[in-house]
């Protein structure tokens, strides 16, 4: 997994509980507590107060800045931040499978005010937590929902989303049914024409995993995504050299050009989305906001700019789109 701040535990010796620096800042727990799927575990940065890295049975899951929530630890989040960042200026609609502390969508929210976002987890009571304890804004500019990502993606409708993010493992993998070829098809499903995946692969050498998902992506995106320059993967070099185990995000954006949907068919309509009405996790049912979508241009991968945010990280990251990817994934 990608390296995050070092943690640690600042107690209170009257309370026994950790604060963060700011006053008005929510209490943390100390000591594992029980979720749905096991157990969670918050853990304080001993040199930064306001950092904090989430562990969910053991893993680390989400790293923030209870003070910035701009802030990213995780090196694969800076990577997706910087192909976001290439996005026309605005609100987005993003969906976010595998929500868990939610440091990117807090980012998102940060970077694009006015957005409308829709963080999946399968564990309720997880999602119930980090509301209280990251301070996470309110639907509808964050709804959050407990259900199967694979599940939450079929039922949502057509075209109703600028971006999606997938972000869910068991163990150090993720899960077949959502990195296989029905997955890329149901991804590309909900994205507006331009739209964009954003996809988490963790994985070892030869990057079997990684290679895969390319060739399902490229079957699900249209014949001409390779070679349109419309796919990608982005890694530290030595993880693309498969030299070691890491995170590769693949990229993925839908043509603008295709036929507009056709019947109710082509998918669910009525389903909950970004801009619709249902169940925040905290309860109650609150209205939100359309936001219009507009017209938005592709992610450009073979934007010497976007090279240049990749390259400029604070662990260099590098992009392979076309030939190159090809090459990737035949090998």
């Amino acid at each position: 997994m990608s390296r995050t701040s070092r943690g640690g535990s600042r107690p209170d010796r009257r309370s026994g509980r950790r604060h963060p620096a700011s006053s008005d800042a929510p209490t943390l727990p100390v000591g594992e507590v029980p979720i749905d799927t096991g157990t969670a575990r918050v853990e304080q940065d001993p040199d930064h107060a306001d950092r904090v890295t989430l562990h969910v049975n053991g893993v680390p899951s989400s790293a923030l800045d209870l003070a910035d929530p701009g802030f990213l630890a995780f090196e694969y989040m800076q990577q997706m931040a910087a192909v976001l960042a290439g996005l026309p200026a605005g609100p987005l609609r993003v969906l976010h499978l595998g929500a868990a502390g939610c440091a990117l969508a807090r980012h998102v929210e940060h970077e694009r005010p006015d957005s409308r976002q829709l963080g999946v987890d399968v564990d309720a009571r997880l999602l119930e937590l980090v509301r209280t304890w990251f301070g996470l804004p309110r639907a509808p500019r964050l709804r959050l929902r407990a259900d199967d990502a694979g599940h939450a993606l079929a039922s949502l409708p057509p075209e109703s989303f600028d971006v999606v993010v997938r972000d869910v493992f068991a163990g150090d993998r993720t899960p077949d049914h959502l990195a296989d070829e029905a997955f890329a098809a149901a991804a590309h499903r909900v994205l507006r024409p331009g739209g964009v995946l954003l996809a988490n692969c963790a994985d070892r050498p030869p990057l079997h995993l990684a290679r895969r998902e390319v060739a399902n992506l490229a079957e699900a995106f249209g014949s001409d995504a390779l070679d349109g320059g419309r796919l990608g993967v982005v890694a530290e070099h030595a993880i693309l050299k498969g030299r070691r185990y890491g995170n590769v995000v693949l990229v993925a954006v839908r043509a603008t050009t295709e036929d507009a949907p056709g019947s109710p068919a082509d998918g669910p309509t009525g389903a909950t989305g970004p801009d619709a009405t249902g169940p925040d996790v905290t309860g109650g049912a609150e209205a939100a906001t359309v936001v219009a979508r507009g017209d938005r241009s592709d992610v450009d991968l073979d934007d010497a700019a976007l090279a240049r945010r990749l390259r400029s990280l604070p662990v260099p990251a590098r992009l392979l789109a076309g030939a190159e990817l090809a090459r990737f994934a035949g090998a």
